[in-house]
């Protein structure tokens, strides 16, 4: 990898991501105290993902769903906790904005294939694991159908890891200037799929499913 990938991608991901800290500052002042009032304790969801080199960080999120159990004590199925203002931020990506810091702490990238559990690591085949030797990011928009988007026609786990290998081999500055505005596009568009995700988790034999 170039010096874009070693060194100016690092510096673009302090800037950018101390600059929205700054700036959406009020925004995380509303987010939390609606939070608090509709979710309560705690404001963020955080849960180990495995990063850059398979290494595995902690990664913050705003929560999307409530606490309540049933008369055992046991957690309601997520379907059920989801509220209306959890379905917002999911669609409109706010439930993300707490990736910022781990951006700032050299564990995240703006750009990047999207940081998965721990244990898928071991799942991927000799190629996919090359996902895992870039930082992850916020998004890994597509932007140049691959074989795979074409042939399958859906969001697979195949194609987004076949996706994030195309990444690595053509990371540069022009490819991320896109795909940040990719990434914008998807913003303003919410999309259903940003709640639902009905792939299911990896198991390293549902790639295509």
């Amino acid at each position: 990898m170039g010096v874009y990938s070693k060194v100016i991608k690092r510096l673009l991901d302090i800037v950018f991501s101390g600059f929205l800290l700054i700036v959406l500052s009020p925004l995380f002042c509303v987010i939390i105290i609606m939070e608090l009032a509709i979710h309560g304790k705690p404001v963020f969801y955080s849960q180990q993902r495995a990063g850059r080199y398979g290494k595995n960080f902690l990664i913050h999120k705003f929560r999307s769903m409530t606490n309540e159990c049933d008369e055992h004590g046991v957690l309601l199925p997520g379907s059920r906790r989801l509220t209306r203002f959890g379905m917002f931020i999911r669609k409109t990506s706010l439930d993300e904005l707490p990736e910022l810091f781990c951006i700032l702490k050299g564990e995240m990238s703006v750009i990047g294939p999207r940081p998965l559990l721990p244990e898928y690591t071991e799942l991927y085949s000799s190629r996919h694991r090359r996902r895992l030797l870039v930082r992850p990011g916020l998004a890994c928009p597509w932007i140049k159908k691959s074989e795979a988007e074409k042939k399958y026609r859906k969001y697979t786990w195949g194609v987004q890891f076949e996706n994030d290998v195309w990444y690595v081999d053509n990371v540069s500055f022009f490819v991320d200037v896109r795909m940040f505005f990719a990434i914008i596009r998807e913003v303003l568009l919410p999309r259903k799929d940003r709640v639902d995700d009905t792939r299911g988790k990896f198991n390293g034999r549902n790639l295509w499913d």
